[in-house]
């Protein structure tokens, strides 16, 4: 079983900052792109940023210049660093991961809980 846990999230006033951390566990065989994706009230899931193994990121022009995207292969984890964050960036931010676990012999798509990101004066 592999399991994607999320923390970091909370109130933050526009202009602030948040770290969001993700860290995957259990029977885990290799983790190809990790992600952070952003549900917002009334509004669809979508993509923030995403880092494939080698480093390589991409992100939303939304958040493109304010949010950092890192993760680390020996923790299996994931972070997200958000500047300047704005009321729209208020969401429910699911981590996301495209894992092979040492079960199931393929690869497959892990989404945590998710944790809500407030931008509120």
């Amino acid at each position: 079983q592999v399991q994607l846990a999320e923390s970091g999230g909370g109130l933050v006033q526009p202009g602030g900052s948040l770290r969001l951390s993700c860290e995957a566990s259990g029977s885990i065989f290799s983790i190809n792109v990790m992600g952070w994706f952003r549900q917002a009230p009334g509004k669809q899931r979508e993509l923030v940023a995403i880092i494939s193994s080698d480093g390589t990121t991409n992100y939303a022009d939304s958040v493109q210049g304010r949010f950092t995207i890192s993760r680390d292969n020996a923790k299996n984890t994931v972070d997200l660093q958000m500047n300047s964050l704005r009321p729209e960036d208020t969401a429910v931010y699911y981590c996301n991961a495209n894992i092979r676990s040492t079960v199931i012999l393929r690869w497959k798509d892990y989404w945590g809980k998710g944790t809500l990101v407030t931008v509120s004066s």
